[in-house]
């Protein structure tokens, strides 16, 4: 077992229970929509521990990218907020 991934994965997993929350508590969108990119990036973490990936790279790469598209949209919306 990767200790590394599954660090990974169990940080991941805190930031979306703080991200849920946050958004509970707040109502603001910003906390949930990151929690949802971690998700993603959680459930890339998950399949690599369960020695899941063989076959599904293209997969992986789209669900980390999704992920960090959202990370920068959240950003964005941070950074040009009013």
């Amino acid at each position: 077992m990767d200790i590394v991934v599954l660090i990974n994965l169990i940080l991941c997993a805190l930031i979306v229970v703080f991200g849920v929350v946050g958004f509970k508590k707040s109502k603001d969108t910003l906390p949930l929509f990151i929690a949802i990119s971690f998700g993603l990036f959680g459930i890339a973490h998950l399949l690599t521990l369960l020695e899941l990936t063989e076959g599904i790279t293209g997969l992986l790469i789209a669900i980390r990218t999704l992920a960090y598209l959202l990370v920068l949209y959240i950003v964005y919306r941070a950074a040009f907020r009013k």
